[in-house]
């Protein structure tokens, strides 16, 4: 027996149209998130890239890249976070970083050793922002112990304080918070685990050498 609804169901259908398709909504999310950007209203912009150590989340505030974070930490949780401190004003759009998405590939891809990208400290204070500004000093292939970062900001007694800065890089990677290890060689704790801290350096050590 035919529903009494069915004729109403199929006229509506017939005037809605077809559904859009996804390479529609795509284009559309991708046209709301750039006028939002042209507007001032869109204060972090996020995407998500795989590369050789997992998927990453890629966070960009106007100032810079404010947040990269491992799937290990939960991605969904990572933009709660972000919201809580930076804005609920967040939003999917990959074309604010674009730069950094390539400048990662050319990483991973052995085209690359030292990241050019602006960045947005505002997640870290203090000492520990001074010892992400020093970092990058740290060079590609290389190592230095949690003591000789602490004598190089001029703070020797602050090794734990170096460590805590570490763990707490919101831009691993890109400052490379990786680079840090233990006096006695061990390779001490990281964001992304072990696993991943002893790949990068493997692959930075073999890269350099070649």
């Amino acid at each position: 027996m035919t529903s009494p609804d069915a004729g109403h169901d199929s006229d509506l259908a017939e005037l809605l149209g077809p559904p859009p398709d996804a390479g529609h909504l795509a284009r559309l999310a991708a046209t709301l998130a750039a006028r939002a950007d042209e507007e001032g209203l869109l204060d972090v912009a996020y995407r998500t890239l795989d590369t050789p150590v997992g998927t990453l989340l890629l966070a960009a505030t106007p100032v810079g890249l404010v947040r990269v974070a491992y799937e290990g930490e939960g991605l969904d949780a990572v933009l709660d976070r972000l919201a809580g401190r930076i804005s609920p004003r967040i939003l999917h759009a990959p074309a604010r970083l674009d730069a950094t998405a390539r400048q990662l590939d050319e990483y991973f891809g052995r085209r690359r050793t030292r990241f050019d990208l602006p960045v947005d400290l505002r997640l870290s204070a203090g000492f520990r922002h001074t010892i992400l500004e020093y970092l990058p000093a740290i060079h590609y292939g290389q190592t230095a112990s949690y003591t000789t970062v602490a004598a190089a900001v001029h703070n020797p007694k602050a090794v734990r304080a170096v460590g805590s800065a570490c763990a707490t890089n919101p831009l691993p990677v890109v400052i490379p918070c990786h680079r840090v290890v233990r006096a006695d060689g061990r390779l001490g704790e990281y964001v992304g685990g072990p696993d991943i801290k002893r790949q990068l350096l493997e692959f930075e050590s073999l890269n350099a050498q070649g």
